[in-house]
């Protein structure tokens, strides 16, 4: 015989039982340990049922806590029963009862035998070590851990914080350097032994005792003080997720576990029957010394992390509701949004649809209801266009209209007279497009025949709306593409403008402007907004606009000239 199996049970005892006669009958002897907060009744029952098979022994039981001493005084004592009782192993494989062996033992065993002096252990300096969850690297060795970090949390956290503040340190015993790893090994007899009677063993006990998460840490410690040669690898396939929790194993991992190539997995489901009837395999077309090869699983599983944190563009679900600010995108696809332009062309949503092939919305978030390009009451996905319903939660409203329409280029109107509870997430979605032309709200004020006296308050209202809204596109944070020109901009180059939001959505299959959609007529606007200022309201937000530029309702795209000049 040439390896031993120490294997740490505490639940799904028929499953450990499979996998112990597994390994006897590939010629392994197996040490197992119990937890000793299993029933006597269980304990009993297993230990009968482990009695008919050779070369398997019970070592002294212990306690076991996640992250506590327990898991390595449990493969302490197994590791010395295996040693003192079986002469002949020559490596010891560290395993659990949720490990399912993949390939032969057969292969494994050849595969150690290739491999006579090295020892198989994940061992990286703290300094070398971006995995730690929960804060903690370098200080799980020098902080003391009473706490159990599951049951006790409130006390471990403030515990910790306690240490922190009085800048509490425990000192390393000499000639240690701290290093962490998998706590699934496969150590040679030698260095097993060694560390087991090291005359410091002592005080390398009473330290790692109160280290945080032991068993990832002790024999990750101690195998740099008597390894010839160290493989800074586990033999088992084991994968976390980002809260440090170990992945499971299920049955449709099936077809990935057999291109693996890997000796052991775990943690299999110990309901998942199509796993353990496929594994372990009797035989395998894999060479008996190939490496195994994790290379494939670790990018799936690199990308279901990714994909589990950062999830997919504008879609939101329960299960991953992300917190403000760290979504992966507020929309799914690009979309526009045009403040004012309606105000000037009564006509834009239309013309505009016509002109890109895009989705153009009314106004979306007006008070009384969502003005949705159809007119309908219901737009895909079940929106409705109740304004209370939508701005229960505007965010989403919008964001579920865009990933509904995602295959077409979404457009909608806005503006001050809107709710405006969106504004900072326009700015924000690097998906938006928004143009403004700030000003256009003096528009509808004008053409409503009213005296400038009278329509005073409410030009003042909405240019303050208006003038928030301009500050948060302004914002540092801003991310969205923005363009904002005042009214008299706008109405200096309607044609540039226009041309520019076309090529925007449309690219290639735009068309250029040769003609202006009807505007409203502006003649006597300058006026208006000069009895504003009369009034004492200062329409800043219009621009300097003066009688000779405002366009009539049938005014023609006049193209500008431009001088080319040669070289």
């Amino acid at each position: 015989m040439s390896v031993g199996v120490i294997m740490l049970v505490h639940t799904a005892f028929d499953r450990a039982e499979q996998m112990i006669r597994h390994w006897v009958d590939g010629g392994c002897p197996v040490v197992v340990h119990v937890d000793a907060k299993v029933d006597q009744q269980s304990y009993d029952s297993f230990a009968k049922a482990l009695g008919e098979m050779d070369n398997v022994l019970l070592c002294r039981r212990h306690r076991c806590e996640w992250g506590g001493w327990g898991l390595v005084a449990a493969s302490q004592a197994a590791a010395t029963l295996m040693l003192d009782s079986f002469p002949d192993v020559r490596h010891v494989y560290l395993a659990s009862g949720a490990c399912l062996p993949l390939r032969p033992v057969t292969e494994l065993c050849a595969y150690l035998e290739a491999h006579p002096d090295t020892d198989f252990i994940e061992s990286a300096t703290t300094a070398d070590v971006p995995w730690p969850v929960g804060g903690l690297d370098r200080e799980r060795f020098t902080l003391l851990f009473p706490f159990s970090w599951k049951k006790q949390r409130w006390l471990f956290d403030k515990f910790v914080r306690l240490q922190q503040l009085v800048r509490f340190r425990r000192k390393l015993p000499e000639g240690v350097v701290p290093h962490m790893g998998s706590q699934w090994w496969c150590l040679t007899r030698q260095t097993l032994r060694a560390i087991l009677d090291d005359p410091q063993r002592g005080v390398f006990d009473r330290f790692f005792r109160h280290v945080w998460i032991p068993d990832e840490s002790y024999y990750q410690t101690l195998v740099r003080r008597h390894a010839t040669r160290i493989e800074s690898r586990s033999l088992t396939l084991s994968k976390f997720d980002f809260q440090g929790k170990p992945h499971i194993f299920y049955d449709d991992h099936a077809p990935l576990l057999m291109r693996s190539g890997c000796f052991v997995a775990r943690k299999a489901w110990p309901h998942a029957d199509g796993l353990y009837r496929a594994f372990p395999r009797k035989t395998t077309d894999l060479p008996v010394l190939q490496e195994p090869d994790t290379a494939r699983i670790d990018r799936i599983f690199a990308s279901a992390v990714d994909r589990r944190l950062r999830g997919r563009h504008g879609l939101y679900m329960q299960s991953r509701f992300p917190n403000r600010d760290h979504e992966n995108g507020l929309a799914a696809a690009p979309y526009s949004v045009f403040q004012g332009f309606d105000d000037i062309v009564p006509d834009f949503a239309q013309w505009l649809a016509k002109r890109t092939g895009a989705e153009v919305h009314g106004h979306l978030f007006a008070k009384d209801r969502a003005h949705f390009a159809s007119g309908a009451t219901l737009d895909r996905g079940g929106l409705s266009d109740s304004a209370r319903l939508r701005d229960y939660n505007g965010r989403m409203f919008l964001t579920n209209l865009i990933w509904n329409g995602r295959e077409t280029h979404q457009c909608f109107q806005f503006g001050p007279a809107d709710t405006q509870d969106i504004r900072w997430m326009l700015a924000k979605d690097t998906q938006a497009r928004i143009w403004v032309v700030s000003g256009a709200w003096a528009v509808p004020l004008f053409l409503s025949g009213r005296a400038a006296s009278e329509v005073r308050s409410e030009a003042a209202r909405l240019q303050r709306i208006e003038h928030k809204f301009l500050n948060v596109l302004r914002a540092p944070h801003a991310r969205a593409r923005i363009q904002i020109m005042t009214l008299a901009e706008f109405v200096e180059a309607p044609t540039e403008v226009l041309q520019s939001i076309i090529d925007e959505i449309a690219g290639h299959r735009g068309s250029a402007v040769t003609a202006l959609p009807q505007m409203a007529d502006l003649q006597g606007l300058a006026g208006f907004l000069q009895d504003l200022k009369n009034q004492g309201m200062h329409p800043f937000l219009t621009g300097q606009f003066s009688a000779q530029q405002a366009p009539t309702a049938d005014r023609s795209a006049i193209p500008k000239p431009y001088i080319v000049g040669r070289q």
